[in-house]
């Protein structure tokens, strides 16, 4: 039996620890060859919906890669971002640049209803996931939905009827509306009359303004002349802010004995209209920073990059994609109908949601919140806006699924 020497036992190890270190080096080139998992978030950055989602949608979308830890499956994850403008044609343009050309997976938030729905045909085309956050037309998950479409935080549907039914029940059950004449609001009047109806209430009237609406006076004057108990604000972002504030110079809530009712309004609204002129809003919220020990965590992380706290929409941003990043890990790949498969059978648990589902029509399904606007004697700092005053179930707030018009959904 041939004795092996210590120098032969020294050149065998000395062999495989080399051999070992190749492999390595190997792998590792070929990790960095490998093209980077690219998600494309589609946003309005300089129009009226810029606070609610914009540039923050973009940093919680960043976080949520950074917390997962900036890769998957051997690639670097990248978020990129462009600015719709509030041009449905120009978001399905960069929707078709982003999956044809930029190599990008996934696209998020994809702000306001009528980009979301064109931007969302582009992707459904291609069989690419898309993750709505901040529009709000229930559209996208019924007519408009599709096998690999997820509608994450709000909808309309929700909004009217957390805060529809809540202001019929105090006695203020005959309404007016002032819609922004696009998808999103034709659909928030429509939800919430709805909502007022069945619960006994009546709509006296209606009236559309144009997107980025700068003087209410014509149609808060309609509004007035109604006698309605209620004016409905079916808009959202600037247009909410500046009905707002023109209601008061009016005198509608006070003098007029009316009030005014938000159907979507946000955290950074109430900051914009200021508490003296917002105080006893009612608001449905899907997330708001201050409302428990990780919402609070998340929101802290956030205001230091951003200097103010996160909008539902934005939290949910971060959700939506830490959730997807999970299901590409699990799954193995970034394969759209294995990616949606995990992503449907998992359920969410984070600051944003507690046990959250996402149903066979896309909709994530989560609790809703109900808030009064504090007094301005109420609040103890700014950003200090909230008082809850009911949790509403998601099977509660949301449309139930047997009433989907979902293609997708089995009648």
């Amino acid at each position: 039996m041939r004795r092996v020497s210590r120098e032969d036992s020294v050149k065998r190890a000395t062999a495989s620890i080399v051999a070992a270190a190749l492999a390595m080096s190997a792998g590792a080139a070929m990790a960095q060859s490998k093209p980077p998992l690219k998600l494309g978030g589609i946003l309005d950055m300089s129009g009226l919906y810029a606070d609610i989602t914009g540039s923050g949608s973009e940093t919680a979308a960043k976080m949520a890669v950074e917390d997962f830890g900036g890769e998957v499956l051997g690639r670097k994850v990248e978020i990129v971002a462009a600015d719709h403008l509030n041009k449905a044609d120009l978001a399905a343009s960069i929707a078709r640049d982003m999956l044809d050309n930029q190599g990008v997976e996934m696209l998020y938030d994809v702000a306001a209803s009528a980009t979301a729905l064109a931007a969302g045909e582009i992707a459904k085309a291609r069989n690419k996931i898309v993750m709505y956050s901040g529009p709000a037309s229930i559209r996208l998950s019924n007519e408009a939905c599709g096998p690999y479409t997820v509608h994450y935080s709000y909808d309309t549907f929700a909004q009217a009827n957390v805060t529809g039914l809540a202001t019929v029940k105090s006695g203020f059950e005959t309404w007016f509306f002032l819609t922004a004449d696009y998808a999103f609001g034709q659909d928030l009047e429509k939800d919430t009359s709805n909502v007022v109806v069945k619960a006994g209430g009546k709509v006296l009237g209606s009236v559309k303004h144009p997107l980025n609406t700068s003087d209410f006076s014509s149609f808060l004057l309609q509004a007035q002349s109604s006698k309605a108990k209620v004016v409905g604000l079916a808009n959202a972002g600037g247009d909410t802010i500046n009905a707002i504030k023109q209601a008061a110079e009016f005198g509608l809530t006070r003098s007029g004995g009316q009030k005014l009712s938000p159907l979507l309004a946000f955290v950074t609204d109430i900051d914009s209209v200021g508490l003296e002129t917002a105080q006893g809003l009612l608001l449905a919220e899907a997330f708001y920073w201050d409302l428990n020990d990780d919402t609070r965590a998340f929101s802290k992380r956030f205001m230091e990059r951003v200097k103010r706290p996160p909008t539902a929409a934005q939290a949910s941003v971060y959700s939506s994609v830490l959730h997807y990043l999970k299901a590409v890990k699990a799954a193995g790949t970034t394969d759209a109908a294995a990616v949606m498969k995990v992503m449907k059978e998992t359920p969410v648990n984070d600051m944003f949601a507690r046990n959250g589902k996402i149903r066979d029509d896309g909709r994530m399904v989560h609790d809703m919140y109900l808030f009064e606007v504090k007094k301005p004697s109420e609040s103890k700092t700014r950003w200090d806006y909230y008082k809850l005053l009911a949790t509403i179930p998601g099977n509660e707030a949301f449309q139930p699924l047997e009433a989907s018009r979902c293609p997708l959904v089995k009648k």
